[in-house]
């Protein structure tokens, strides 16, 4: 596996685990949608997220939780391409595209984006192609249906093998595409299509998918996975937050020992700490 990545010309050095900051410039995320629509928010976020040691900022403009409303390209390019552009003018930061649309991806690597970050994994028509020409790592997601009705009803014979298998297709169809192997990121995709059963199998198997040789990326960060597991109660936003945050480094933690190099977070300094913890013992004989 291959430790630096060039994301448009900036290096992602992964011979160390790091942290990807989200950032959602949409109304309806689940987590902090409303609060970073406007570009001076946005950017201040970003900068406050790049202080607290993230290495890319990911910049999604489409909620993708469950039942959330779908946005055109031309809606999504209006929220985040200023937002992006802001970004790469001012930070010198790897940025992250979300999202699954190939007019989307282009028109943000134009703007300074150096990774697309797909929970399609480059299925939707053009994505695949349109990848190859932007030239830019991608990152692969596991989904087992569509946002809007993915947690309806997820089955699975044996969600670690599925899931496995369906990444290794996807790098192949990469690889087949034009697509180096080396700019190939692979993530499970908890929360996407599966029950709180299968993202605990999930997890407790993770280290398995480090036998694919490609970079693994976890985002669980304050997932309804955390409160169905533990037991609370859904709250207005600040409770949410504050009640998932214990258990969303915990499992950043976990997930470093299992082997993953980058961690998708909200809460980036408390996030960065727990990784650069477990980092340090992991490196001891």
């Amino acid at each position: 596996m291959l430790n630096i990545l060039n994301c448009g010309g900036k290096i992602l050095d992964l011979s160390q685990p790091q942290v990807m900051g989200i950032l959602n410039v949409t109304p309806d995320s689940f987590s902090d949608g409303g609060i970073f629509l406007s570009v001076e928010s946005a950017v201040a976020q970003a900068r406050r997220m790049v202080d607290e040691g993230a290495a890319i900022i990911d910049v999604g403009g489409e909620s993708t939780r469950p039942g959330a409303v779908a946005v055109t390209s031309w809606q999504e390019m209006d929220r985040i391409l200023p937002v992006i552009a802001a970004i790469h003018r001012e930070l010198p930061v790897i940025i992250s595209i979300d999202t699954s649309k190939p007019d989307v991806m282009r028109a943000a690597v134009a703007a300074g984006t150096g990774m697309i970050n797909d929970v399609r994994a480059l299925r939707e028509e053009g994505a695949l192609q349109t990848a190859v020409r932007c030239a830019v790592p991608v990152c692969l997601m596991h989904m087992q249906g569509e946002p809007r009705s993915m947690q309806q009803a997820p089955q699975y014979d044996d969600v670690v093998t599925e899931v496995k298998a369906f990444l290794a297709e996807r790098i192949e169809a990469c690889i087949a595409a034009g697509i180096p192997r080396e700019h190939v990121i692979i993530d499970p995709g908890f929360g996407f299509g599966k029950t709180l059963v299968h993202n605990l199998y999930l997890f407790k198997h993770l280290n398995t998918f480090q036998e694919l040789g490609l970079p693994l990326l976890v985002g669980v960060s304050r997932k309804s996975m955390i409160s169905a597991a533990l037991g609370h109660p859904v709250q207005q936003r600040v409770g949410l937050i504050e009640q998932r945050l214990p258990a969303s480094i915990g499992l950043a933690a976990l997930a470093v020992w299992q082997g993953a190099m980058i961690i998708r977070a909200h809460d980036v300094r408390a996030t960065a700490d727990a990784v650069n913890m477990i980092w340090a013992v992991k490196q001891q004989n």
